[in-house]
């Protein structure tokens, strides 16, 4: 499955009707990031179960200031809705290979009930 682009309109949809989704910020005057889309590309066919995003942080900057995006490229990894995985800088394509691993292989329960309030639970 190649990469999609996601906006602020779709981004939200994207994150909750897929099971895992992998979102790379960038821009096109960012040399890291440029190195950084042929690894990511190359991964979203390696992993078809797997939603590849980008977002342009140029075209979306409202977008990219909501989630706090300070310094790019930055990969956020989202399973079942929730934020899982969010670092700043490009991966080589062996430890991108790693954060998708270890996403897949996440205990979303064990997730879950980390995000229960201390004062709930």
């Amino acid at each position: 499955m190649a990469t999609r682009d996601l906006t602020a309109a779709d981004i939200q949809s994207t994150v909750t009707d897929n099971d895992i989704v992998l979102v790379d910020f960038w821009a096109a005057w960012c040399g890291p990031c440029r190195n950084f889309a042929p690894v990511f590309e190359k991964a979203s066919q390696e992993h078809t179960d797997v939603v590849f995003g980008k977002v342009d942080t140029e075209a979306e900057q409202l977008l990219a200031a909501q989630l706090q995006i300070t310094s790019i490229p930055t990969l956020m990894a989202f399973r079942e809705g929730i934020l899982v995985f969010n670092q700043a800088g490009a991966l080589p394509a062996a430890a991108l290979n790693q954060v998708i691993e270890s996403v897949k292989g996440l205990d979303m329960e064990e997730v879950r009930s980390q995000l229960v309030p201390a004062s709930e639970g």
